[in-house]
């Protein structure tokens, strides 16, 4: 078999000032997991890779990280009613199967075009997926924010539904009622899309959103368990080719343990609709990040001529980005639970008003 470790640049060194970003940047990215279900790994990988962390080394070390990290916010939105274990499961079986056929196209690229390669497919695979997705996630949460942030199933959802194609399965937690041939392919896009560039949940939550017609907070908090099962399965395959950089993966993963359970509960707090408008923010401005990296790995490649200077300022373009995506989740995601946690209050006491004024 090829020997794909010997031909992976090293891992990187690490200071004490790369230790904290990649603690904040996995704080970030748990606390945009625990809230949206997509993993956090959109804002894990490139987080990495904007350090010189090679784009294997990334996606194989965000993949280790992932799983106790789903596991934990899963069984936390799981005590909230809003995991639907059934249809994590069913979702997961045809994503192993994804997993695997990634991790191979991932291995072929490294093969046939070196680590450059892999690098410019991560960040090109990137910015076409997150503007496709991004975008139509954010146009659709704005749409719901103006019918009062209501879930509405989608027409092909509902015409999906309606097709008897056995065996039909229900999904209680999600209320639906679908084919389980209309799963498969949603699981095996998002396991394909897991192993390649680390981001599985990019399909699998907007799939059985629009494509299942489950809503987005349960849609959100299913990816969670699809998200372990991946993760758990990758991260073995990874490691068998020397790709997992232990010291990255704990890193993040103490930063994300924290921020997943309090995304978590932010989701008691808020309004759907909130939870499509973080994932399509993040989404957009990361994929300008990734952009802006992309010269690079063509120049690596010898595909185009680009000056160091050029470079150096593209690459500082695209760090600050990065950093600027990585606030905007956070500041979305906490102000939306202020914000939520304060009216609650307001009406708590408004209550115990009435309650006092209704004893005299």
């Amino acid at each position: 078999m090829h020997d794909i470790a010997a031909e992976a640049v090293n891992f990187i060194d690490l200071n004490v000032m790369s230790i904290i970003f990649l603690f904040i940047v996995g704080f970030i990215g748990g606390l945009v997991s625990g809230f949206i279900g997509s993993g956090g790994a959109f804002v894990l990988t490139p987080g990495m890779m904007s350090l010189g962390v090679p784009g294997t080394v990334a996606v194989a070390s965000n993949m280790c990280h992932k799983f106790p990290k789903a596991m934990v916010g899963a069984y936390k939105r799981w005590k909230y009613g809003q995991v639907d274990i059934k249809l994590g499961l069913v979702m997961a079986a045809s994503a192993g199967l994804g997993v695997q056929v990634g991790i191979k196209i991932q291995q072929w690229i490294l093969d046939k075009w070196g680590q450059a390669g892999s690098n410019l497919y991560v960040s090109l695979s990137f910015v076409i997926i997150l503007v496709i997705v991004g975008g139509y996630v954010f146009r659709d949460a704005m749409k719901s924010s103006k019918t009062g942030g209501k879930d509405v199933v989608t027409a092909l959802a509902k015409r999906l539904q309606k097709i008897y194609l056995p065996p039909m399965m229900h999904f209680k937690t999600a209320d639906v009622k679908i084919s389980m041939w209309f799963t498969i392919p949603i699981g095996f896009a998002t396991g394909l899309l897991a192993a390649t560039i680390a981001v599985g949940g990019f399909i699998g939550v907007p799939g059985m959103i629009y494509v299942l017609g489950a809503s987005g907070l349960v849609s959100s908090a299913t990816e969670l368990v699809i998200a372990f099962v991946m993760g758990f399965a990758g991260s073995v395959k990874w490691a068998m080719h020397g790709m997992v950089d232990i010291r990255l993966t704990l890193i993040i993963l103490a930063g994300s343990l924290l921020g997943v359970q309090l995304g978590a509960i932010g989701t008691t707090y808020v309004k759907d609709h909130m939870i499509k408008i973080v994932m399509g923010s993040i989404m957009l401005i990361v994929a300008v990040s990734r952009g802006l990296a992309i010269p690079e790995y063509l120049k690596d490649l010898g595909l185009i001529s680009v000056g160091p200077t050029t470079l150096k300022w593209l690459s500082a373009a695209s760090f600050i980005t990065m950093c600027i995506a990585l606030g905007v989740g956070a500041v979305i995601i906490l102000g939306s639970m202020w914000r939520a946690k304060r009216a609650e209050i307001a009406k708590e006491a408004e209550a115990a008003l009435e309650e006092s004024y209704g004893k005299i």
